[in-house]
């Protein structure tokens, strides 16, 4: 695991009806990445202290797998479903972060 990488999307769904949208979106947009080089998974994480933050968090091989993604010409229209419900509630709208050590 070290040398992976993961991602962290921050979304919000202010209300029950948002909430579907954004799995509707984040079904549409799994979907569209399936098969991208380099990317292991991701998931749709929602806080049980706040039902409103929601994150996606994908896993990479590496860093330069995702940055390969994210530089190619696709990345902004697969991830488009999604950009709506960005969460403006937080300083920035995601995270990387690399993995230092697991078990």
């Amino acid at each position: 695991m070290p040398g992976e990488v993961r991602v962290v999307v921050y979304q919000a769904a202010l209300d029950e009806g948002q909430l579907a949208e954004v799995r509707a979106a984040y079904h549409e947009v799994s979907r569209r990445l399936a098969g991208v080089p380099g990317m292991l998974g991701n998931e749709l994480l929602r806080s049980p202290f706040d039902p409103s933050a929601l994150a996606v968090m994908s896993r990479w091989e590496s860093l330069q797998a995702f940055r390969a993604w994210e530089a190619s010409t696709g990345h902004r229209e697969d991830t488009a479903p999604l950009r709506p419900y960005r969460d403006t509630r937080t300083p920035s709208p995601f995270a990387v972060y690399e993995v230092d050590a697991a078990y």
